[in-house]
């Protein structure tokens, strides 16, 4: 199926009493280019993250952004600081026998000393932390996947709805070409016949001048490439997949039909079904570059 490149994605969820949350935003980009925004603690998951993006997107401009909420804030490991309590334990051990006081030392006293017990916050299992994120990345992806896939059907109905009216513009063009061959005729004969009065004229070089003339601006070829170019426009949209730039490499070849048909045309008629072309191709060009 055909996707565009813009979208956006969002998931949350509360793992282990943290509330994850991925937000996806996509706009143009004639290459791949992710950025992610993810909380310096949780660096280690951003390769993780990236390869995943990777996996699901393959052009436009990305950003992820990753955000980690703990209920009642950030989870706390107390410790005990064993060198200043052996320390402390020591010195009011060493007080009791100088001044030959009752040694009282109990856990809250020695507890209540600076430094005795260090509350540092908890190391987290960075494995099993990388792929919760990616658990919640995930389906923001599909999130975003649904909507980059709506927006190119969207694309794909109007390119095919231009593709059509090119190709009825171009039949007018093929069934006009042959009657201005011969108004061309019908012109020079009655020019001729002006100029030379009553003399007499030669058919075989009125033919001959209309040969040149139907040579010099017969779109038979063009035409006949233009309808091929819509045939394969047709059938990459029904492939689907990562076809953007291949589509842009093809309007390219539609837009050097069309300009050759206009510089060959003299009649005003096909030379303003020439412009109609132009203009649709140029819509068309322009939804090319919002598809993936």
């Amino acid at each position: 199926m055909v996707k565009s490149m813009t979208g956006y994605g969002r998931a949350e969820e509360t793992i282990r009493s943290c509330t994850i949350t991925v937000e996806l935003r996509a706009v143009n980009n004639r290459y791949l280019d992710c950025n992610i925004r993810i909380p310096r603690l949780y660096l280690f998951a951003e390769e993780s993250i990236k390869s995943r993006v990777q996996n699901t997107i393959s052009r436009g401009k990305v950003d992820v952004f990753v955000t980690l909420e703990h209920s009642g804030g950030e989870p706390i490991q107390v410790s005990v600081n064993r060198v200043v309590a052996d320390g402390y334990y020591a010195a009011l051990n060493q007080l009791a026998e100088l001044y030959g006081l009752e040694n009282d030392i109990s856990i809250t006293l020695l507890s209540r000393f600076p430094e005795v017990l260090l509350a540092e916050k908890a190391e987290e299992d960075v494995e099993q932390r990388a792929k919760e994120i990616c658990s919640v990345l995930d389906r923001a992806l599909a999130d975003f996947d649904q909507m980059r896939t709506r927006e190119g059907t969207r694309l794909k109905e109007d390119i095919l709805s231009r593709a059509a009216t090119i190709e009825e513009k171009v039949a007018i063009i093929e069934s006009r070409s042959p009657q201005t061959v011969a108004d061309y005729r019908a012109r020079l004969e009655a020019r001729m016949n002006e100029v030379l009065a009553n003399t007499q004229l030669d058919p075989a070089r009125i033919l001959t001048e209309a040969a040149i003339f139907a040579d010099k601006t017969a779109v038979d070829e063009e035409t006949v490439r233009l309808r091929s170019h819509i045939s394969q426009l047709r059938e990459m949209l029904k492939q689907g997949g990562a076809i953007g730039r291949k589509l842009d490499f093809l309007i390219q070849e539609f837009n050097r039909e069309a300009n050759t048909i206009g510089s060959k045309c003299s009649d005003i008629e096909i030379a303003r079904h020439v412009v109609d072309v132009k203009a649709e191709i140029e819509k068309i060009r322009e939804q090319v570059q919002n598809i993936e």
